[in-house]
């Protein structure tokens, strides 16, 4: 059965290693600029292990991505005694290679970008400090020592899709992504795929709300909001986000019209604090950053070395829906029937639109 937690243990290859995986959703609240935690009193300090970690645009407290994240390190800190530094670039992102650099010159090992956007940068920065290991989410292998932590989006999207299109009152559909990119467009392809695996004349509403290399999409509430408000107006009963921050504005538009919406990377029902929120947030379709982070730490302890990539997909449960709140009960026997056939080979997700 779906659960909001994932309680599920899960094997997963990283770098030749065999790991299990089990971790709890989360996130903080914080400021633009790095912020370093001691170790917590619940393990012993780790001699010598120090991880760094570089969010993507919008930082610690998105309630989403980020924040999931940083409770992947926040584990890596209370399990295994890490000291941790994490840091939030510019608005724009520029100084992305430069976070990189700060965290490597100030001796964290391993080092980890959050985001696809951090591929170029992380290359650049793992050939210039060869001894040091980095991982990047999002984006696969691209030195020997980086490891690439991959997610099957349009797995999980599609799920979130069944589930819309059996909720659906009006078989009619919504999808807001943060950036038209290829990453967003997976999330995009498996919700189509799994709403017309159920009702194929379903109608799906589309809007991106930055171009592909804008990421100001991804931080921009008043812009999701005016892009779900036209799609509630126009017929759509229910709205899926992939667009980081900006899916609050999206949240607001579905409490305002009294319809519903479906929340992305984190356990959004529980991430978003406005009770009136709550209400409207059916599932979110998780993601489960926190694990592929503290996997990827816990396999650098053991000795694990980059140069390979860890996909987390339905196998493993690296990606879902949440249950929280109790609204998509009622359809559960649904989705896990569609997430066996994904697992057992008898549907094949589309990752493109």
């Amino acid at each position: 059965m779906l659960s909001s937690r994932f309680g599920k243990m899960a094997m997963v290859t990283t770098a030749g290693v065999m790991l299990m995986a089990a971790a709890a959703c989360g996130g903080s609240d914080s400021g633009t600029t790095g912020a370093t935690s001691g170790a917590s009193s619940e393990a012993p300090k780790a001699a010598g292990l120090k991880i760094g970690l570089a969010f993507d645009v919008g930082g610690r407290g998105d309630k989403s991505f980020n924040d999931s994240a940083y409770a992947g390190l926040e584990r890596a800190q209370k399990e295994l005694g890490a000291e941790i530094k994490d840091l939030s670039p510019a608005a724009d992102g520029s100084n992305r290679g430069e976070l990189l650099r700060q965290l490597a010159d100030a001796g964290y090992n391993p080092i980890i970008g959050v985001g696809f956007a951090y591929g170029e940068d992380i290359k650049k920065t793992a050939l210039e400090y060869p001894d040091l290991q980095f991982a990047v989410v999002d984006s696969a292998s691209n030195a020997p020592n980086v490891t690439g932590l991959l997610f099957a989006e349009e797995q999980g999207s599609y799920l979130a899709g069944v589930a819309a299109a059996d909720k659906s009152k009006s078989s009619h559909l919504g999808f807001v992504g943060g950036v038209e990119n290829d990453l967003i467009k997976k999330f995009q392809a498996g919700f189509e795929a799994g709403a017309k695996s159920v009702k194929a004349d379903i109608k799906i509403d589309v809007k991106y709300l930055t171009p592909d290399g804008d990421f100001s999409g991804f931080k921009a509430p008043d812009k999701g909001k005016i892009a779900a408000e036209k799609m509630y107006q126009d017929g759509a009963d229910i709205v899926y986000h992939a667009s980081g921050d900006s899916g609050l504005g999206v949240f607001q538009a579905a409490a305002a019209a009294g319809k519903q919406a479906i929340g992305v990377d984190s356990d959004q029902y529980e991430t978003v604090k406005e009770a009136d929120l709550k209400k409207v947030i059916m599932t979110s379709m998780i993601k489960r950053v926190d694990v592929g982070v503290f996997e990827f730490i816990k396999a650098f302890q053991g000795g694990a070395k980059g140069g390979t990539d860890s996909v987390y997909d339905l196998k493993v449960d690296g990606v879902g829906l949440s249950t929280s709140g109790g609204f998509i009960d009622d359809v559960t026997a649904k989705v896990d029937e569609a997430k066996k056939k994904i697992v057992d080979g008898s549907v094949t997700v589309p990752a493109k639109p």
